[in-house]
């Protein structure tokens, strides 16, 4: 929900608010709006990770919530009691009390139903009559120019590649091809990413070595930029339409 407006820009029901469900969210607002300044929330344990009960949070161990976040330079505030989020409190008191009647009416009985109702009826109908105009004319998000998101909003694990050129994660045995340009990385410590469907990839610096299904089995290795590749690749296509353009000065 935008805290100048009150307009919801996702929801949907789950059995229980989780990373997964948490980076979903932000991926499709941050998609489909561009990136927001800063992400106001509870300190549930996906968001921040608090030593201590009651105390405040740890701004230098992150959750994984939180990596993506700083990676894409978004904030983060941490409320420290319900008060503090009054706004959202109410909005959850209202859709709590208009929701499951709305659903009751129309007879939508399963969670499918549910949020296929939330996406194509609902949050519009909600925004039209409870979200107010901004105070100032325009908008905070800012463009979306990077092209690596299917690696930021993903689960990222650090594991040592073990001697016979593999990689333990869940219970998996993740094998590793022989690469053109080494033949083992045995020692070398490489990146899962436990994407948001499932899928598995391996990452070496900026190269993506191996890519798995859920099960571990090998699949065929799409291409998955990472944030250096994409700019090295605009560097070389910028060089490119630079000495195409000398040339044809100097052709003329």
């Amino acid at each position: 929900m935008d805290d100048a407006t009150s307009e919801v820009y996702y929801a949907q029901l789950v059995a229980q608010e989780d990373t997964r469900g948490v980076l979903r969210a932000l991926r499709e607002v941050v998609e489909e709006r561009g990136l927001f300044c800063a992400l106001y929330s509870d300190r549930a344990s996906h968001f921040y990770l608090t030593p201590r009960a009651g105390e405040i949070v740890d701004r230098f161990r992150l959750t994984q919530v939180g990596r993506c976040m700083q990676q894409l330079g978004i904030g983060m505030i941490a409320a420290y009691s319900p008060q503090a989020r009054g706004r959202s409190e109410r909005a959850f008191r209202t859709w709590q009390g208009r929701l499951p009647q709305e659903l009751r009416v129309r007879g939508l009985v399963s969670v499918a139903e549910a949020n296929t109702f939330l996406r194509e009826t609902y949050i519009r109908e909600f925004n039209e009559t409870f979200s107010v105009c901004a105070a100032q004319a325009g908008t905070a998000f800012v463009a979306l120019k990077r092209t690596d998101l299917e690696l930021i909003f993903s689960l990222q694990h650090e594991r040592v590649v073990n001697r016979d050129n593999t990689v333990s994660f869940a219970n998996l045995c993740l094998q590793i091809e022989r690469a053109k340009w080494r033949s083992t990385l045995s020692g070398c410590r490489v990146t899962v990413y436990e994407h948001l469907s499932g899928m598995l990839s391996v990452g070496y610096g900026p190269h993506i070595i191996a890519q798995y299904d859920a099960q571990g089995k090998p699949m065929v290795l799409n291409k998955v930029k990472t944030r250096r590749q994409s700019q090295t690749e605009k560097q070389l296509s910028n060089r490119t339409i630079d000495v195409l353009q000398k040339a044809d000065t100097l052709m003329c």
